[in-house]
């Protein structure tokens, strides 16, 4: 199981959108400059997000993005959802049916994949925890774990970009 890297430059991206003022919302090139990647490759997560009703696009010369809902209502789960889709981890394709008692028709193959069931549990433990996560849980956390001149710093990046 792998989530594509977009999901983490969505996840950095929307926490530097947290602090910024309803009013001033920033740009894709602030945005993609501060991560070192292209505003096309950015404009692409962003417009998912946007889609998924995480982020407001705000048109106009001033334009740019905001937080459309509290970051205490913004989960992991929703990000990893709206950059990655809504279909499972485990795709179950039904080999067992495939297998020698049920080709020769000796048995019939019971109706559900006990192994399906299993992923699918396991998968529904890690929605659940990523659900648990918030950006509000995130931001705080940065607060804890990265030096303090970094967190300044970059909320003032993001207040200069904005004026």
């Amino acid at each position: 199981m792998q989530y594509s890297i977009g999901v983490e430059y969505a996840l950095h991206c929307l926490v530097y959108l947290i602090d910024i003022p309803e009013d001033s919302p920033t740009g894709i090139k602030e945005l993609s400059f501060f991560q070192g990647i292209s505003d096309t490759y950015l404009s692409k997560i962003f417009s998912k997000l946007s889609k998924s009703g995480i982020v407001k696009s705000v048109p106009g010369v001033k334009g740019g993005y905001r937080l459309s809902k509290s970051p205490e209502e913004i989960s992991f789960w929703d990000v990893i959802e709206a950059v990655e889709g809504p279909k499972p981890i485990f795709q179950c394709k039904n080999i067992k049916d495939n297998g020698y008692l049920y080709r020769e028709n000796c048995c019939s193959a019971p109706s559900s994949c006990t192994i399906n069931l299993v992923m699918l549990s396991a998968e529904e433990k890690m929605r659940d925890f990523l659900r648990s996560k918030t950006l509000a849980w995130l931001n705080k956390e940065l607060d804890t774990v990265l030096p303090k001149q970094i967190r300044e710093d970059t909320r003032k990046f993001f207040s200069k970009s904005n004026n």
